[in-house]
């Protein structure tokens, strides 16, 4: 039997938006079709590297923090901002895979509103500024540009789903103990 005091210790420790939010268990499929319609608009096709280097520790130090939802939203929400760019039609990408996976990036965002608050991580904000200019900024949006930030945005993508992966233990964890003791009243 589980001690009531580590479910307690557990449950506590959890941001109570999280135990409330049934955008995780959707997560996975989500993604998913978000990784799809990437790869269905275009292929990457440049080796050269982005200008801009990966920000791995950001996604290292935030497994180890409570505002994970938050972390996720604010990079779909930066990831989305890379598209809107007057000449993404230079990327030669199918335009109907591209407007599909706007959308269902803007889903996530839409559906992860309504788990966490707005805030803003400067760091993460630098960085895909720092991308933008680099990339789309220097080149005036040339389809090398866009392959380049295809590619971090597979990235990105990929990075969320092992930030999440890392989440979910946790809350089925505890969320199947919350219904458990449910049942019990």
């Amino acid at each position: 039997m589980v001690s009531w005091n580590v479910v307690l210790l557990v449950v506590c420790g959890l941001p109570a938006t999280v135990l409330g939010c049934d955008w995780l268990q959707r997560y996975g499929r989500l993604n998913n079709d978000s990784l799809t319609l990437l790869k269905r608009m275009g292929k990457n096709i440049t080796n050269r590297e982005p200008p801009v280097h990966f920000p791995y520790p950001l996604y290292q130090h935030i497994r180890h923090d409570e505002i994970q939802l938050v972390f996720i939203r604010e990079t779909l929400e930066l990831i989305l901002d890379l598209y809107h760019h007057d000449n993404l039609s230079s990327a030669g990408w199918d335009a109907v895979m591209s407007e599909h996976f706007q959308i269902s990036i803007h889903r996530q965002i839409e559906e992860l509103g309504r788990c966490t608050k707005h805030s803003t991580n400067r760091k993460l904000r630098r960085y895909f500024g720092k991308l933008k200019r680099r990339t789309l900024g220097s080149s005036g949006g040339s389809k090398e540009s866009w392959e380049l930030l295809w590619k971090q945005t597979k990235e990105h993508l990929c990075q969320l789903e092992l930030l999440v992966n890392h989440m979910t233990p946790q809350l089925s964890w505890a969320v199947q103990i919350n219904k458990t003791d449910k049942r019990t009243k």
